[in-house]
């Protein structure tokens, strides 16, 4: 049976700088349906006067967030991640919009958890905060100002999946997917990044560049977790067999 999926997505703001805008994103979420809220190593108290005087009516959000350490920590458990960033260039990407995107993610989330990071104000999400997302999303803006205050962009973000769930709502959802949990995906990276500095596959100086490309490909697929059981096998065989050869040249 489908849940709300406005209900099954989670924002999480990494690092925020601001109390100001923690509070302003409480209330855009309130105001497109959504209600979880996650944040990681803030820089000032969400629960600090500014923080609630910009929540207003959303302080019950505010109130309730979630705080964590590290990113890491705050993903554990979710089956799909999204990542936001204005800035682009050869290791990010490829984006999508928000409103290519929002069916697929209000798809996802009738069934699995979803969560849609963002990051501080200053210098927005780095690509290893990145890596762990199956897509990258960018907002359209006009090249004279391409960043936007941290709190618009949420609204934004929030307005089109509140959309994408009505435009859903009329129409009967196909088959749930069943994707893997983050930490078994990110054990699967570990697993493959090992596998491949042995062979020789990857330059141990900048093992990443290589790495994500194949988390973009591997993003793409929406893993099961018996995809990664069956990847994870596959490694397990080619780790083996270099170990022979390796025995064989001593």
């Amino acid at each position: 049976m489908s849940i709300d999926p406005l209900q099954n997505i989670s924002i999480v703001l990494v690092k925020p700088q601001f109390a100001g805008n923690i509070g302003a994103v409480s209330r855009a979420m309130k105001n497109m349906g959504l209600s979880r809220l996650l944040l990681i190593s803030p820089a000032q108290s969400p629960l600090s006067p500014e923080a609630k005087m910009m929540a207003t009516s959303a302080r019950d959000i505010l109130e309730g967030a979630s705080i964590f350490s590290t990113l890491e920590e705050a993903l554990c458990g979710f089956r799909w991640v999204a990542g936001t960033s204005a800035r682009k260039g050869r290791l990010r990407g490829p984006f999508v919009s928000p409103r290519e995107i929002c069916p697929e993610i209000i798809s996802f989330a009738r069934s699995i958890p979803v969560a849609i990071l963002f990051g501080p104000e200053d210098r927005g999400l780095t690509n290893e905060e990145l890596a762990p997302c199956q897509a990258l999303i960018s907002l359209p803006t006009h090249a004279q100002l391409r960043s936007l205050n941290l709190a618009q962009a949420v609204m934004i973000l929030c307005y089109e999946l509140y959309m994408a769930s009505q435009s859903a709502g009329s129409s009967a959802p196909g088959p749930f997917p069943k994707l893997a949990q983050f930490q078994m995906v990110e054990g699967m990276y570990a697993h493959l990044e090992d596998l491949l500095l042995r062979i020789g596959f990857l330059d141990p100086k900048n093992p990443k560049r290589i790495m994500h490309t194949l988390r973009r490909i591997f993003g793409r697929a929406n893993l099961s977790d018996r995809d990664v059981a069956i990847l994870r096998g596959i490694f397990r065989q080619l780790e083996w067999y270099a170990t022979q050869k390796d025995k064989e040249n001593a």
